[in-house]
């Protein structure tokens, strides 16, 4: 078994929004959605690995009424401390704060939470 993709919500028109956290701050790659599905609005992002293999997804998906997911939450694995902090910056200049409250809290990793454009919680570690 492996996991295939991970779903949160948006409000209906949320897409750009979402686009901006998920592909320019947190830089994975926006994919189109099969034609079955576009016609329910949200957006898909995948990241890939060294062989270009898709190494993470995560669908956007539009939901009403509308709630943010503050507990349930996807956490993404980045190659370095670095890397972590340069992600972390990109996504402080839109507008979305890391709380470095469980930085250490989780062995063997270092870790941040973030809000999404719509108020869902992603952890990201490194």
């Amino acid at each position: 078994m492996r996991l295939h993709h991970v779903q949160v919500t948006c409000p209906r028109g949320g897409e750009d929004a979402a686009r901006r956290f998920y592909a320019e701050g947190l830089g994975l790659t926006e994919v189109d959605k099969p034609a079955a599905l576009a016609g329910r609005g949200g957006v898909w992002f995948r990241a890939y690995d060294d062989t270009g293999a898709v190494s993470a997804e995560l669908h956007v998906g539009v939901e009403e009424p509308f709630a943010p997911a503050r507990k349930a939450h996807p956490a993404f694995v980045l190659p370095s401390l670095e890397v972590l902090e340069e992600v972390v910056g990109r996504l402080g200049r839109l507008g979305c704060a890391a709380d470095r409250s469980e930085w250490s809290t989780f062995e063997g990793y270092r870790r941040v939470h973030v809000d999404d454009a719509h108020g869902n919680r992603v952890e990201l570690l490194a």
